[in-house]
């Protein structure tokens, strides 16, 4: 039982990578990193940006990683047209 935890939780973290979210047209950090360094911004803090892409209409989360930079960590659907 334990080497099937150990292994789920090896796998889980080695997928997480690829797992990670694909900036659509239209949030903040489509088209590569944000170009917008957050100098005076806490590095944790959360922002929400809202994003209508193909017809939908979706909720993102950001954090402010270690760079001072805007990291993409959810993307919510809250509305299809």
């Amino acid at each position: 039982m334990r080497k099937i935890i150990f292994l789920a939780s090896a796998l889980s973290v080695l997928a997480a990578p690829a797992l990670a979210l694909e900036p659509i047209p239209g949030s903040i950090t489509y088209g590569g990193p944000s170009e917008v360094q957050l100098e005076k911004t806490p590095v944790g803090s959360v922002t929400f940006h809202n994003v209508h892409h193909r017809g939908n209409h979706y909720r993102e989360v950001y954090v402010v990683g270690p760079d001072q930079r805007f990291e993409l960590v959810s993307r919510t659907l809250l509305s299809s047209d």
